[in-house]
């Protein structure tokens, strides 16, 4: 469950450049997905399935954190929205018709122009670049999101460091990623790799990441962390918000 990827750059001599946080043959595996990105029966199905789900995380985090009402059909009117591992615009495409001022980011240049050229159909402006977030010079977000990025990551506090720099004093952040436990193994590697409903080589579960190992890094980042809830499945329900958390979590953050 895999929302994409951003580009490395940075040689060994440039000591003002950020440190690069994606590994290359990432960025290549889900640029290889582009084509099929937007169709839910495609290899990214699975993230068709999850859109909604974490969708229904975030808009009840964004009236919690803004005093927005939850009869209104665009709560992020006038503010400014970045998603981080962007893909082709999954998360994107919702968030502008919610009402923000999007930019999505992604390192497969694949993954972009099939984003742009899905907007752009739509009637939907959405600032998409491709590059290492850290790069970009990209800051003042009242909301930024990742999902399903940092366990692909090759420098999780690089990562964290690199997307507290793009949130406002006052923004939001939403994480989520999968929990490394024996359940997450099984359901998303040995399960969902191997009977198609992922891609194969999508996820390597060594680099998951707990709901305790993430606290502590982004508590040392200088943030205040929420509540984590479980994004968990079952064979009635699929998948669907839990406290169970042992599948995958998504969670709030914002300035301590």
């Amino acid at each position: 469950m895999r929302n994409a990827t951003m580009n490395t750059s940075a040689g060994p001599d440039e000591q003002a450049s950020p440190t690069a946080t994606i590994r290359p043959e990432e960025a290549a595996h889900f640029g290889k997905l582009a084509a099929q990105w937007w169709d839910p029966k495609g290899s990214s199905a699975m993230l068709h399935r999850l859109n909604p789900v974490r969708l229904r995380f975030i808009r009840d985090a964004i009236d919690a954190h803004f005093g927005a009402d939850s009869r209104h059909v665009r709560p992020l009117a006038g503010r400014r929205a970045l998603d981080v591992g962007c893909g082709a615009g999954l998360l994107c495409e919702p968030l502008a018709r919610l009402g923000a001022a999007v930019t999505g980011v992604d390192a497969a240049a694949e993954n972009i122009a099939a984003a742009s050229a899905h907007a752009a159909a739509g009637g939907l402006s959405i600032d998409y670049r491709c590059g290492e977030i850290g790069a970009l010079g990209l800051s003042g977000y009242d909301l930024v999101t990742s999902m399903e990025v940092i366990e692909h990551v090759a420098d999780k506090p690089a990562f964290i460091a690199a997307l507290v720099q793009t949130l406002a004093p006052d923004g939001l952040m939403v994480l989520s990623t999968p929990n490394r436990t024996a359940q997450s193994k099984w359901l998303m590697i040995e399960a969902a790799e191997r009977i198609g409903m992922v891609p194969r080589g999508t996820h390597h579960w060594d680099d998951f990441i707990t709901p305790a190992e993430l606290a502590i890094l982004l508590q040392d980042a200088g943030l205040q962390v929420g509540q984590p809830m479980g994004i968990a499945w079952s064979p009635m329900k699929g998948l669907h918000l839990s406290d169970d958390l042992a599948l995958n979590y998504i969670l709030t953050v914002r300035h301590a």
